[in-house]
């Protein structure tokens, strides 16, 4: 199917990196409240828009320009990860185009990009040391605070490149892809069942990354005895247990909402319609051949992860021999590197995948990259 692009005026708000940037005692209870974004779509803004500032879990009347960003792609080359099936599906500069395209979704302005290849990643900072200082150069020259990985990084080796940078006290600041695709998430949300979902992966995804929000909180030293530790310590204890009090009631929810879909599952195979699942990579073009298959209201625009809510609807096919109608259900797209978090977070969104009679992959063949893309999906 030919995908239909839907240039749309609109432009998002700000990216709002959750969980990312340091943050004092005082507003971790805000902090923890967040969840997805307002529960109405907003209305279309300009880029120098109301921005909602998720880290704080508030919405504050702020004008600020896009974020410049600066790009760094790494490619493994040992053949040990490639033994292991993990040969990357795209070229170095294909996938860092790609990350262009989650960063212009998130409404950052990339001014420069640059890439390294590496037997194997660097343990303390995933680059070596001599790539640390040149990214260093660049950032400094363009004036960028933002550097954008295309890789996962551990919360080791963001802090440790954070610092080979300049550290957060010039505002330096180091995101990883999936960083970037949960703010994305967070912004795209709409429905109660993506804003759990979307929750969820957030609060797995800061879990590990505390102690860097309370390194402030110097701890004392061994010297004073027993239980004169510093405050850094039990304060992270103290948020540790939070976070993962919050993580235990969000996986109640979700099971609650699974177990929703499976009681609509059943009411729509009492229909006796065949059910037919939209699959496919990002932006291949999946809501546009819903709405125009079924007359639907789907939102569907030329842009990464426009939909992340299922929606099934009926559609009428007299050509079939077996049956005159169908159930056509759109489904969130696939993409390469997709972050471990949100593949567990969409575990019930994913189940409808499995559930279906018929798995029809929508490719967009105008796209240089789609069989690259299909091996993703597949």
């Amino acid at each position: 199917f030919k995908k239909a692009h839907h240039h749309s005026p609109r432009h998002q708000g700000m990216a709002s990196f959750v969980g990312l940037s340091p943050i004092r005692p005082a507003g971790l209870s805000a902090w923890l409240r967040v969840s997805a974004p307002a529960r109405t779509p907003r209305a279309p803004t300009s880029r120098r828009a109301r921005l909602p500032v998720l880290a704080a879990g508030t919405t504050h009347d702020v004008t600020q320009r896009a974020e410049k960003c600066f790009l760094v792609g790494v490619e493994v080359t040992s053949t040990r990860s490639q033994r292991k099936g993990e040969a990357p599906l795209f070229s170095l500069d294909d996938s860092l185009d790609e990350l262009e395209q989650l960063a212009e979704t998130a409404t950052m302005e990339v001014v420069g990009r640059t890439t390294q290849r590496l037997a194997a990643p660097n343990s303390s900072t995933y680059v070596g040391s001599g790539k640390c200082r040149e990214i260093r150069r660049d950032m400094e020259a363009l004036g960028v605070k933002t550097c954008l990985f295309d890789v996962e990084l551990s919360p080791g080796q963001q802090r440790a490149l954070e610092g080979e940078f300049g550290g957060e006290a010039v505002g330096i600041k180091v995101l990883d892809r999936t960083a970037l695709i949960l703010d994305i998430f967070a912004k795209h949300a709409r429905t109660f069942e993506g804003r759990l979902q979307v929750e969820l992966a957030l609060y797995r995804y800061r879990l590990p990354r505390l102690t860097r929000m309370w390194k402030h909180l110097e701890r004392q030293s061994g010297a004073g005895g027993v239980g004169l530790r510093g405050p850094g310590e039990t304060q992270l204890e103290i948020d540790r247990r939070l976070i993962e009090t919050k993580i235990q009631r969000l996986r109640r929810e979700i099971e609650g909402v699974r177990e929703h879909r499976a009681r609509q599952r059943l009411a729509r195979r009492r229909m006796q319609l065949p059910v037919i699942a939209l699959v496919g990579y990002t932006n291949a073009g999946k809501s546009s051949l819903l709405n125009t298959l079924t007359d639907a209201d789907v939102r569907a625009e030329d842009q990464l992860f426009a939909t992340l809510d299922p929606t099934t609807r009926r559609a009428a096919l007299p050509g079939l021999e077996v049956t005159p109608a169908v159930l056509l259900t759109d489904t969130v797209g696939f993409v390469q590197k997709l972050p471990t978090q949100l593949v567990a977070a969409f575990r019930a969104t994913l189940e409808e995948v499995n559930e279906a009679d018929i798995l029809l992959h929508v490719v967009d063949v105008s796209n240089p990259n789609y069989p690259s893309q299909i091996k993703a999906v597949e």
